[in-house]
């Protein structure tokens, strides 16, 4: 297809509205005019909090920053003295922007992957050491204290690359309150905190119409930012109850455009669905804490739905979940000293608030519903093999084992070329496995996004869709003979089809049942070469005839009904983003259409 061609399909797809909101948003910067160029605020000051007036039983602290730095849940060094350098990349050699600078004037990608800078600004050691506080810990309110009063001395309102984005001094928000609740002075606060979020709350609202239009968790985040700070604020600014209505107007329409009905969010990917999921969940406790009116029934069964979806997804044993779509590294209300991948905590609150209910029993995934003061629900079975239609996901589940097919349903731009990409999971060792994101702004990073990087077919080398940016695929595909998740007791199946544009058509149906996954692939079209992969767990892989094998775990693939002995390499994967680790493939080529029979036993 036409290059030109397909770039207009892709806008159009994109939305109007949505391509008219960042146009106008992205002139306005360059031209000058926007009124977030005119902000003024000045430098906040100490005290921002006081030592914990916290009554009752309390849930263990998250000790995790008392001795360290942490990046993205996996990178750490030692804790300095004093405050640390706030602009600091170490996962960067590029030369870091000017931190004097305004905002506006620093380019968004030329300082190397900007996520790594910002990491320590998303404060997540404010939340770690208000709950430190509360547990008694002296010299934890004077550090406070003495870094955010570095911070806001180092990052002086809308100066430097930590005021760029709308969604990191959200971030900040929901962290500070969040502080400030867990040490009981959300309704006393401290006269810095609320110079400090004033700040933050100033920088959020003038540009919350390019945060709609980017049309993923920016306009949640942001939203609400708007509404739990708003609400913090009223009585302390007038424009707190105007943020306030606004942030829970953007709350209800994102739940309402961004949440399929069947609970799929609008990035496609398992750790922003955590992050959306996360951002209402404080929203909701907020709200419930401060007496507020209630969200709408319509935003409380998208809510709900979404909690299923991310229940759903989760591995019991361990609390990861699969690897699948953009990841990051971001998470927010680290409540608990629980590792990066443990979702438990996110869909222990979630099940709690929108469902009333209690997911995995007594744990560490409890501490954020002590620390916000919500109920414990009630016991309930675990989640069974559905179908998420709306997204494009079909998991199947038998006892400890669980296997997810992506399929391509995009209502919202795709960030990863992975159709028919298949999860297998069972007794919490994650078998076949998705390669994650890396990052967004290094050489070599785009590939973890690809086709390549997948459980499932490539053709031609090439990507399932053509890339026109950075974060842009065009040439969506559509699904094609989708059959839900059918589960008669002793398996699950499920399938679904693509054709590209180019012509190549891949089918693929999966069969779960107890011992064993079996994948049928069937491949046609137009198309000269076609390879077939399967990314696995770390482990002693070894190849004996045809069958690649670990111990107790086999993996046998037949083309057309005759085995043959697939390729054992080495690729790579990132769980963790700007990590990359070696681990285990196999793959088989072909080079005319065939029905390609995979047999994982376990």
């Amino acid at each position: 297809m036409n290059r030109r061609l397909t770039q207009a399909k892709t806008y159009a797809r994109l939305g109007p509205a949505n391509i008219a909101r960042v146009a106008l948003y992205r002139l306005g910067l360059k031209s000058g005019l926007h009124p977030v160029q005119r902000l003024q605020a000045p430098v906040a000051v100490p005290p921002f909090f006081r030592a914990s007036e916290r009554q009752g039983d309390l849930p263990p602290a998250n000790t995790a920053w008392n001795d360290n730095l942490l990046w993205f849940g996996w990178h750490r060094q030692s804790r300095p003295d004093g405050p640390p350098d706030w602009f600091s990349n170490p996962l960067s050699n590029a030369p870091q922007p000017d931190t004097t600078h305004d905002w506006w004037r620093i380019s968004d990608f030329g300082a190397g992957d900007i996520k790594g800078l910002w990491e320590l600004s998303r404060m997540d050691w404010v939340v770690a050491w208000a709950t430190t506080t509360a547990c008694g810990d002296a010299a934890a309110p004077e550090r406070l204290n003495l870094w955010l009063a570095d911070w806001a001395k180092k990052n002086p309102p809308y100066k430097g690359p930590n005021w760029k984005c709308g969604q990191e001094a959200s971030i900040r928000v929901m962290h500070l309150v969040t502080a400030a609740w867990v040490l009981g002075q959300d309704r006393t606060p401290e006269a810095g905190l609320v110079d400090l979020l004033r700040a933050h709350l100033q920088r959020i609202a003038p540009t919350m119409s390019y945060a709609i239009g980017q049309q993923n968790n920016h306009g949640t985040s942001e939203a609400a930012a708007l509404f739990i700070g708003g609400s913090f604020l009223v009585g302390r600014d007038p424009r707190a109850e105007a943020w306030a209505r606004n942030g829970r107007r953007w709350l209800e329409e994102r739940a309402a455009n961004l949440i399929e009905s069947d609970g799929s969010f609008s990035q496609y990917s398992v750790t922003y669905h955590r992050v959306m999921l996360d951002t209402y969940a404080l929203a909701e406790a907020w709200r419930r804490h401060r007496g507020l009116p209630e969200f709408s029934a319509r935003l409380r069964q998208r809510l709900a739905a979404a909690t299923d979806w991310l229940w759903t997804m989760t591995d019991v044993e361990t609390g990861d979940a699969p690897n699948i779509g953009a990841n990051d590294g971001a998470r927010l209300l680290q409540l608990t000293d629980t590792d990066y991948r443990d979702f438990r905590p996110s869909v222990q609150l979630a099940v709690a608030l929108f469902r009333g209910a209690d997911a995995f029993g007594p744990g560490p995934w409890n501490r954020p519903l002590s620390w916000l003061g919500v109920t414990e629900g009630k016991p309930c079975a675990a989640p069974t093999s559905q179908s998420f239609d709306d997204g494009g996901y079909h998991v199947l589940r038998k006892a400890s084992t669980m296997a997810v097919m992506r399929y391509p349903r995009f209502r919202f731009r795709p960030s990863q070329a992975d159709a028919l990409h298949v999860d297998l999971w069972h007794k919490g060792i994650n078998l076949l496995r998705d390669a994650g994101t890396f990052s967004y702004n290094v050489e070599g990073g785009a590939w973890f996004s690809g086709t390549a990087a997948h459980n499932t077919v490539e053709f031609d080398g090439h990507d399932q869709m053509p890339r026109l940016g950075r974060f842009l695929f065009g040439g969506w595909l559509k699904a094609e003979a989708v059959d839900p998740v059918l589960d008669d007791g002793a398996k699950a199946i499920a399938a679904a089809a693509y054709t590209d544009a180019h012509g190549a058509r891949h089918h693929r149906a999966m069969t779960l049942s107890a011992g064993s996954l079996m994948c049928r692939d069937t491949i046609s079209g137009n198309f000269e070469e076609a390879f077939l992969r399967w990314r696995l767990a770390p482990g002693e892989w070894k190849v004996e005839g045809d069958i690649v094998c670990n111990g107790s775990q086999s993996i046998a693939i037949e083309i057309d009904g005759v085995p043959v002995s697939p390729i054992l390499s080495t690729t790579v994967e990132s769980r963790y983003y700007q990590q990359k680790t070696e681990i285990p493939e196999v793959s088989v080529r072909v080079n005319r259409p065939a029905t390609l029979i995979t047999k994982v036993t376990f």
